[in-house]
């Protein structure tokens, strides 16, 4: 079964059927960096670091660019605001959305431009786009320049809508458009605006509009045309739909299919910064380890609405953590009667049926439990031989396809430092007092025993008896007893 995806655009699922047989070219809106993230801008980055793995799996060459937005209204208001450049705060809010990346085991797109670094190929886009009698520069000398949105029969499909029954565009005053409804390509340079946010044009001083700047940098990194254009469900309109009308009216077939993901709700709301009701990542993962926000974010549909709740979010945790502890004790269990690593293997037929079906994570993960509960089935009895190792390395590749397999190499290394220090300062306390629990079980004093196993769990470490000794862990680490 091919990879099939929906695609916004047609309303439709789809045969993935890119521009260069092997290859898959994607382009997805990133961060207006006037902020640092929260976990709903980073959903989209976990759905597309998904969807990146899952056809390098395939064997694809993926490139894959995001944009860091740079320039916009809202980071000049709050350089202003903070009594700071407005390029200081896009490089301080752009250093915490690659912190994020790190922290989410996100793996960097192949690139990932600035707005700032293309205004050359912007202006180039316009000159195009007034060539052809789809945009003009405005009568009262401002600077700006629109688009013409009735001069593109197209305009409204993607978010399959009329012009008439649409809304001014609120990027600029009306006073200089034709149409309420035409979108700023660029915004002329304004009494009060800093020197440094504006670039020569034939048509006076300026900056780029938002929209703009996606069309600029899809076609320079990836072509005129390529395979699938992303982001966010919230950004089909007008964001998405102004760039399809920008760059086919300049003779571009642009993105062939359209994928969005659905928004991160907080209280029946849309998370966004506008509104306050921000969950930062840099403080999320304070509250629960990074892997267990990465399971939270992945295990639900790209396409399905998250309604984020403190309690929801515990349960994923706690979810995630009975994978977490089978993996780590199917490992220890056939390395002790065998030796030796056990890779990631094959995902099997039923999960990659499940994710060639629109990336069908929540189905791909019902697969992947039914593998844990069979390999939990064979530690009980004690077994730890080949169908034990075939079991581990299946749900180790399902897990990595996910970005979640704990043994992989982001969260044994990056995100494991931190957690094996404190694993090397705890283990001789802890150990010394499994030991007097051992000593108590076996004169029969099983209220000394129990009462240093509860010892143990006020402090935050979880005691398990298993066939192979006591186990012991904390959060989302955890070691054999020795």
């Amino acid at each position: 079964m091919s990879l099939r995806l929906y695609d916004t655009a047609t309303r439709q699922q789809r045969d993935l059927d890119p521009v260069v047989p092997g290859k898959v070219g994607i382009y997805h809106c990133g961060l207006t960096v006037q902020g640092p993230p929260h976990i709903g801008h980073i959903r989209k980055e976990v759905v597309f670091d998904v969807l990146r793995r899952w056809l390098e799996r395939a064997g694809y060459d993926v490139t894959i660019v995001a944009n860091v937005t740079d320039i916009d209204d809202k980071i000049l208001a709050k350089g202003e605001e903070q009594g700071r450049p407005w390029f200081a705060v896009a490089y301080e809010n752009e250093r915490a959305l690659h912190a994020a990346y790190e922290v989410l085991g996100c793996r960097p797109p192949t690139y990932e431009p600035r707005a700032t670094g293309v205004v050359p190929e912007m202006i180039e886009l316009m000159e195009t786009l007034i060539e052809r009698g789809h945009a003009y520069p405005a009568a009262d000398g401002s600077g700006d320049v629109y688009f013409d949105v009735r001069s593109w029969a197209d305009y409204g499909e993607l978010s399959n809508q009329s012009v008439d029954d649409m809304q001014a565009a609120p990027d600029a005053p009306a006073d200089g458009k034709r149409d309420p409804r035409d979108f700023a390509l660029w915004k002329g340079h304004k009494p009060g605006d800093p020197e440094s946010a504006s670039w020569p044009t034939p048509w006076g001083r300026g900056r780029p509009g938002w929209h703009l700047e996606c069309s600029a940098m899809a076609a320079k990194y990836l072509g005129t045309e390529f395979d699938i254009h992303g982001g966010g469900l919230d950004l089909r309109f007008p964001h998405h739909e102004n760039e399809i009308a920008q760059s086919r009216a300049a003779g571009q077939p642009f993105a062939r299919l359209w994928m969005h993901n659905a928004m991160l709700n907080l209280s029946g709301a849309k998370m966004s910064k506008s509104v306050g009701n921000t969950l930062m990542v840099s403080e999320v993962v304070k509250r629960v380890p990074a892997i267990a926000l990465r399971y939270y974010l992945v295990a639900a549909h790209y396409r399905s609405i998250i309604e984020f709740t403190e309690e929801s979010l515990a349960e994923a945790a706690v979810a995630f953590e009975r994978i977490e502890g089978f993996v780590r004790r199917a490992d220890e269990a056939v390395r002790a009667a065998a030796g030796g690593d056990v890779e990631p293997g094959e995902v099997g037929d039923a999960f990659a049926a499940a994710m060639d079906d629109d990336l069908g994570v929540p189905a791909a993960l019902a697969v992947l439990q039914a593998g844990v509960t069979q390999g939990n089935t064979l530690l009980a009895s004690a077994a730890d031989g080949p169908e034990l190792r075939t079991v581990l390395a299946t749900v180790r590749a399902q897990l990595d396809v996910l970005g979640l397999d704990p043994l992989g190499e982001h969260w044994t290394s990056a995100q494991g430092a931190g957690a094996g220090a404190a694993e090397g300062a705890l283990a001789p306390l802890v150990d010394a007092l499994l030991e007097q629990r051992q000593e108590a079980r076996a004169a029969k004093d099983f209220a000394t025993a129990d009462r240093v196993r509860d010892q143990l769990a006020a402090a935050g470490i979880e005691i398990e008896d298993t066939a192979q000794g006591p186990r012991w862990s904390v959060q989302s680490w955890s070691v054999k007893g020795r």
